[in-house]
């Protein structure tokens, strides 16, 4: 039998708060499959982008074991970690972090030709990406002159770019009004159906996370499934 996309074993993440010990994540199990669209809600500051950090190698668990695709991330090498991020999980944040400097495609592109791929390939997957989210009319504008709801699918192709196995989404819509907010989460819901791309999105629109297959709510350092 194949292993889930992660598997998560008595996860726990604490800080040194002064003199005590603040634990913001504890005793979480969990398992993620391919394809699910999953959705993390709680209060503000109660460790949800550390939960998804985690998930996306960027913060590492003070306890418990975090597998992806059967590999133990907790004794992976920091240039796994690396190279896993650059294929096999995407990324998106409240803020879309483009460069005003450069156009559309070019930003989507970007992350790609850092990387050491063929400036022209990149630029190829870019408009591959960008017509994957309804911009590859807008990839030669500046970024400048975008909307809100255009910069954020922007940055959305360009976490895309290379066809990750998930998609780890934080605050997606917080900045945005509540019709950006549903085509976005609209566009994410398609690229979950068209790529098979595992989703996890970590937020507090309620109307996003009702269009998830499973929610999560964290509280107390727990993670608690609630029902629709």
């Amino acid at each position: 039998m194949n292993d889930s996309l992660y598997r998560l074993q008595k996860l726990g993440k604490s800080f040194a708060s002064g003199p005590e010990t603040l634990t913001i994540l504890e005793g979480i199990d969990l398992s993620i499959e391919q394809g699910q669209t999953i959705a993390v809600l709680g209060a503000s500051g109660c460790g949800k982008s550390t939960f998804l950090h985690i998930l996306g190698t960027l913060d590492e668990p003070t306890r418990g074991k975090v597998f992806f695709c059967g590999r133990d991330l907790t004794v992976t090498s920091a240039w796994e970690k690396a190279m896993l991020r650059r294929s096999e999980i995407g990324f998106i944040f409240q803020f879309h972090h483009l460069m005003p400097e450069f156009n559309t495609v070019e930003n989507v592109a970007m992350p790609a030709v850092i990387s050491g791929m063929n400036r022209k390939k990149a630029h190829f997957k870019a408009l591959e990406a960008l017509e994957q989210v309804g911009l590859k009319d807008k990839a030669r504008q500046k970024v400048t002159t975008l909307s809100g709801g255009e910069s954020q699918r922007t940055a959305l192709a360009r976490a895309i770019l290379s066809r990750p196995r998930v998609l780890l989404a934080d605050e997606p819509t917080g900045n945005l009004d509540q019709a950006k907010s549903k085509e976005v989460g609209e566009l994410l819901l398609h690229l979950n159906r068209e790529l098979n791309m595992t989703l996890v999105i970590v937020t507090h629109n309620l109307e996003l996370a009702s269009r998830m297959s499973i929610n999560y709510e964290l509280k107390a350092g727990g993670l608690y499934e609630q029902k629709h």
